[in-house]
């Protein structure tokens, strides 16, 4: 299966945003990919203090960020990975989801990020909890014979849910993220890699790149990890640009061969 992963700037003009992902996927699906993934919080990257927009920017789903897509899936029969965006819940919180559509134009699965972010990025304090609410349970997918287990970027840092996942008989693993350059440059690699040797997976990871509302710059280097801990393919650090790489059932059967005791 060729797949595709978005790594571009969102900013807090859900028009604009909306607008490039869908291009860069008409991009992607012309060049022959069948499964699209793109980064979390692609349609909305405001600055979560502004509660009166962050709460506006939120929508139900099905809803129009996911309406955009359906067609798309559908004419060319391919599978999109909705990174994340914000799912309307109450008061001044809103759930951090990342939505499956399969070939049909059928919302197959959807995931709510359990892990929320907190954390000091130089003098600024992100706390996820503040506008998130979490997500409680796992969620599986199936993308042209290949079963996925959803995640969303922090999600990354607690290797129990992929263990989960791999006991469900798991073959990739989604990472759509937003991880910052602080922490990508010193882990973003070394946990996508160890989540797939862990699990024997393939790992996607589209990220964001540039710098947010409130000054933080994402790590970009989108990556497509093999089940065997090899990097297929990496986006740059700040570019926005399409990942392109081809996975392979076969290559999970195998690393599963070589060590059929690592998932039990």
């Amino acid at each position: 299966m060729k797949v595709a992963l978005l790594q571009f700037c969102a900013g807090s003009d859900k028009k604009a945003n909306l607008a490039r992902a869908t291009g860069m996927s008409r991009q992607a699906l012309e060049k022959g990919a069948k499964f699209i993934l793109l980064p979390e919080v692609f349609n909305f990257r405001g600055d979560a203090r502004d509660k009166e927009n962050f709460i506006k920017a939120a929508e139900k789903i099905p809803g129009p960020t996911v309406g955009a897509f359906i067609p798309l899936a559908k004419k060319y029969k391919a599978s999109f990975l909705l990174g994340s965006i914000l799912e309307k819940a109450f008061q001044s919180r809103a759930y951090n989801t990342s939505v499956f559509i399969d070939p049909s134009g059928t919302i197959a699965a959807k995931y709510r990020k359990i892990h929320l972010f907190d954390a000091r990025i130089g003098d600024k304090i992100v706390r996820e909890k503040d506008c998130f609410l979490a997500g409680r349970r796992l969620v599986t997918a199936k993308a042209d014979g290949f079963r996925l287990g959803l995640s969303v970027c922090y999600d990354l840092r607690f290797p129990e849910l992929y263990r989960d996942y791999a006991r469900r008989g798991v073959e990739i693993l989604t990472v759509p993220s937003c991880f910052t350059k602080k922490t990508g440059q010193a882990h973003w690699e070394t946990l996508l890699r160890a989540r797939a040797i862990e699990n024997l997976s393939y790992v996607l990871a589209p990220n964001q790149v540039g710098i947010d509302a409130r000054g933080i710059e994402a790590y970009g280097h989108s990556m497509i990890v093999s089940p065997w801990g090899e990097i297929i393919a990496c986006g740059s650090a700040a570019k926005e640009e399409i990942v392109f790489g081809e996975i392979k059932i076969e290559e999970v059967r195998r690393a599963r061969d070589i060590l059929p005791g690592i998932i039990k």
